[in-house]
């Protein structure tokens, strides 16, 4: 009987990258996309979590196999075979799109706080902040990745609202598997920003280092070019891990929109703009216990989130240039690397200090992520088939066909959405 207590801790204990990046797609940016569709269009566009999950798992799982294979991140891969002009447009559009996101992330950590306890949101803002950062600089490498996995079952919270709420579940089965599409500006909009929220570029260049920092922290382990005896192993593993993660976001996310749609769509709120509206629009209708659980699951995603977004940048800026990079080396190792990190996180928090309104930026973050995905998926859609940086570990026929699907899927929705604009 010992395999009932000993296969949870294994499966927990294959779970890492894949799930960590799950997770951090529901962030407080992704809750209020999908509180916003949720309220706007009700329990119909259900359909896009369950159209969405093989295309974020396939191109997921190929970031994470070019940092297995090569030992390299994205923006490692493209210094080292790409033109520098690619590069560096690359690796801007990613900050430009961080910076936004942490700053939003913040803004909506701080406003939930405000909520459930009182006090002043920037203030809050400033405190989650710099934990983050503290966190980040001081915890051992090990130890921060046990609590970013731990983090995690903080999006549970989502589930209990869930149960707490009316479902009718006749509708929710036909929203789920029978699109209603309207080809509209607003519609396609909320399309582009639920894509750009499931399949965000942070996530591609997290991942992907992730798998090339636990090779380097990791003795035993090396890029599967050196040693192809760990291939079968290594690329089950990621396969898993990316399948479990991935389906884990997209649940939480369809939970989100379902929680929505029941309470605030079947009560006629259809304009919400953030998270923590998200969660005040909550407590009269669904009751206290629905808000502040709605309002801590911000605030734990927020946390998981944050560091993920801030660790993104500095990895690209730092394999972009050649610099000693990862959470696993002292910051006095890598200097330059930790001081990316901690200013991408002071400048995104200093958003909240601007006229710019960053509870707004939320959703346009999430859209302005599905735009830049774009050339960034055609761009490891080439990496990752090319023999010169894969070897042997070039994506299989399957899988190269997903990916491709969901780089041509995110190319006609964005192309959509600004047709519908213009």
């Amino acid at each position: 009987m010992r395999w009932l207590y000993r296969y949870p801790i294994n499966f927990w204990r294959r779970l890492g990258p894949g799930l960590i990046t799950g997770a951090a797609d529901d962030d407080p940016s992704g809750i209020a996309t999908y509180s916003q569709v949720g309220a706007q269009f009700g329990y119909g566009i259900g359909w896009t979590m369950l159209f969405s999950f093989p295309l974020m798992v396939a191109i997921q799982e190929i970031s994470a196999r070019i940092g297995r294979t090569t030992a390299y991140g994205l923006a490692g891969n493209l210094r080292l075979y790409y033109p520098h002009h690619v590069l560096r447009a690359m690796v801007a559009l990613l900050l430009i799109a961080n910076t936004i996101n942490l700053g939003a992330d913040l803004g909506a950590m701080g406003a939930a706080l405000e909520l459930v306890t009182g006090g002043n949101a920037k203030i809050w803002a400033v405190m989650f902040g710099l934990a983050c950062v503290v966190a980040q600089v001081l915890f051992d490498y090990r130890r921060y990745i046990t609590i970013l996995k731990w983090t995690t079952l903080s999006l549970f919270a989502y589930v209990g609202v869930v149960l707490i709420v009316q479902l009718p579940w006749e509708r929710v089965a036909t929203g789920l598997f029978i699109p209603h599409i309207q080809i509209n500006a607003g519609y396609l909009a909320a399309i582009v920003a639920v894509f750009g929220t499931t399949i965000s570029p942070y996530l591609f260049f997290w991942q992907s280092t992730q798998e090339a920092e636990d090779v380097i922290a990791n003795p035993a382990a090396q890029p599967l070019l050196v040693a192809p005896e760990q291939a079968q192993s290594e690329l089950r593993r990621i396969r898993f891990d990316t399948l479990v993660g991935m389906g884990f976001s997209n649940l939480i996310g369809l939970f989100i929109i379902l929680t929505a749609a029941a309470t605030l769509n079947a009560n006629g709120v259809t304009d919400i703009q953030t998270s923590a509206q998200a969660a005040e629009a909550l407590r009269p209708i669904a009751g206290p216990l629905a808000f502040t659980v709605f309002a801590l699951g911000i605030i734990g995603t927020g946390l998981l989130a944050v560091p993920i977004l801030a660790a993104s940048s500095a990895y690209a800026v730092g394999e972009a240039l050649e610099w000693h990079i990862g959470l696993g080396r002292r910051p006095r190792e890598a200097k330059a690397f930790y001081a990316t990190l901690v200013s991408a996180t002071l400048i995104g928090l200093l958003i909240n200090f601007t006229s710019i309104d960053p509870i707004k930026a939320l959703f346009w973050a999430a859209i302005l992520n599905g735009i830049i995905a774009v050339p960034m998926m055609f761009v490891m859609m080439h990496m990752a088939s090319a023999r010169r940086i894969m070897g042997d570990y070039v994506i299989p026929l399957p899988l190269k066909l997903l990916g491709w699907l969901s780089t041509l899927v995110m190319t006609a929705v964005v192309a959509g959405m600004f047709a519908t604009m213009i």
